[in-house]
């Protein structure tokens, strides 16, 4: 770690109180959540160059991203659970530093098996690194405004990493080469690990054992559930090895409710969702995450394929989004103590579902600024006053021990969601677009020349403007679905979340607060 000298109890004690300590442990905090989730959406830019590099199959490239995916949203509930029983900071440094050798790994790749492997680690640095960034948070901050204020910085991170991710993606590959989105993670990640041990305290422990078996079938579930669903994106609904992914998943998942609800110190504590306020909030995240997944992929596709962005313009278009994130956090984390989260998380999955009704609208006439900057604002707003919301209601009233644990599951909701969701879209998305080919192929047919044709016969691709026409039908219908699950949230959010007075005295840090 550091070899500068450790400062002293009283040193540390003293930095938080002139309010120095606080800030830069957020910043440290902060710094390794956005490594983290942009390295979700900054491979996304560098595909195609990545597929000649190390001869990807287009089926098989979409590993490249599935890879890292899986295994964080699989291993999070783990990870969460390492740093309550072996100290919050020590977890957070290892993980840190797993995920920075593994982008080192990934970028050194000479084939894809290489590249997938480094991935995947990847998705394990991450799973341990992020579940016990946020619960540090809970330790390091009062209750109160200061946490609230840390919380909203850290789901503004959280919420536009992916936005800085695609614009850095952008840079990266336009100006050096596709391996830089994995090497950009290493100086980042020893920073963050030298200056932890300076900046965090670290938590106390909490004797307990890993529950490997609860880790290993929630992990298992989740892959062949993720998987079912991109196999059915491919294959169809009623591929044999779909319909055998969806019953090992049912089965595997039914296997890990009975061994967590059987164990002692299960790694998810199943009373958790007995409280109706984090049960609505783990179900509203399972769908925002399906939205904003769905909102990147698809706009990525359509921006570059139907505009004729370049992978910088591309990156340089999705921008706004993290300001209007940044907006929208700020606005909730203001005023969450007067109103209670409810409302931002009503009022944010209303604007969110607005803005994907909105893109529904896309055709091949449209423009960036006429037809996609709009709705792309008014879906970052919303999101960005819910992902506050739920990180804060979340972890609310949570015992300390578990808090690894609470912020490990809503994590994991997120990239489950989040992968199950896009998939479901995509599944859309490749329905309307073969229907939509359907149509286009006599119109090209009648008028092509005997060279265009053959061209046809061989690649089985429609040229423009027959090509835009089939993808911005199959975006338009993804979006649709996405509207959907966004609007699923904002019933749940009215239907299922309450918030008691003594919630309100606790966010305001008054008499009624207590210990998390």
């Amino acid at each position: 770690m550091s070899s500068s000298p450790q400062p002293t109890s009283a040193q540390q004690t003293a930095a938080r109180e002139t309010g120095g300590g606080n800030a830069m442990a957020l910043l440290v905090i902060a710094s390794c959540q956005l490594m983290v989730v942009l390295d979700i959406t900054i491979v996304n830019i560098a595909l195609p160059h990545i597929q000649r590099s190390l001869d990807f199959s287009t089926t098989s490239l979409s590993w490249v991203v599935n890879a890292y995916t899986l295994t964080f949203g699989g291993l999070l509930l783990l990870g969460g659970r390492t740093g309550d029983i072996l100290g919050r900071r020590r977890v957070f440094i290892f993980g840190v530093l797993l995920f920075a050798l593994a982008s080192l790994l990934g970028g050194f790749a000479q084939n894809s098996g290489q590249l997938l492997a480094a991935r995947a680690l990847q998705g394990v640095g991450g799973a341990i690194a992020s579940p016990t960034a946020l619960a540090l948070i809970s330790t390091t901050f009062r209750e109160g405004p200061e946490r609230n204020r840390a919380f909203g910085v850290f789901a503004a991170v959280s919420a536009g990493g992916g936005a800085i991710g695609l614009l850095a993606g952008g840079i990266l590959v336009e100006w050096l080469n596709w391996r830089w989105v994995l090497f950009v993670n290493v100086p980042i990640g020893l920073l963050i690990a030298l200056a932890a041990p300076r900046w965090i305290r670290e938590s106390e422990r909490h004797p307990g054992h890993f529950d490997i078996t609860g880790a290993l079938t929630s992990t298992v579930g989740m892959v062949l559930l993720v998987y079912g669903f991109i196999r059915a994106a491919q294959d169809g609904w009623r591929d044999g090895l779909t319909l055998a992914s969806f019953a090992a998943a049912a089965v595997v998942l039914a296997t890990f409710v009975l061994v967590e609800r059987r164990s002692r110190q299960p790694i998810t504590p199943l009373h958790m969702f007995a409280d109706r306020n984090r049960a609505g909030t783990y179900g509203i995240m399972l769908c925002l995450a399906a939205a904003i997944f769905g909102m990147f992929f698809f706009l990525t596709l359509f921006v570059q394929n139907v505009l004729d962005f370049s992978p910088l313009q591309a990156g340089l278009a999705f921008l706004p989004v993290s300001a209007l994130i940044a907006t929208g956090a700020g606005l909730a984390s203001r005023f969450l103590p007067v109103y209670g989260p409810k409302p931002f998380m009503v009022l944010g999955a209303i604007l969110a579902a607005s803005g994907l009704a909105w893109l529904t609208l896309t055709d091949v006439h449209s423009t960036y600024a006429g037809s996609v900057l709009g709705p792309m604002l008014v879906f970052s707003l919303g999101m960005g006053m819910e992902f506050v919301s739920l990180t804060l209601m979340a972890l609310s009233n949570v015992p300390v021990p578990e808090t690894g644990a609470a912020s490990g599951l809503l994590n994991a909701t997120q990239q489950v969601g989040g992968s199950l969701g896009l998939s479901i879209l995509v599944t859309m998305f490749g329905t309307a677009s073969n229907n939509e080919r359907e149509k286009q192929v006599p119109d090209f047919l009648a008028q092509a020349t005997p060279a265009e044709r053959l061209s046809f016969k061989r690649t089985d691709q429609l040229p423009p403007p027959w090509g835009d026409e089939v993808l911005t039908a199959g975006v338009s219908a993804a979006f649709v679905m996405a509207a959907i699950f966004t609007v699923v949230a904002a019933l749940i959010a009215v239907l299922v979340i309450q918030v008691r007075p003594s919630d309100l005295e606790r966010l305001k840090g008054g008499t009624g607060a207590g210990p998390v």
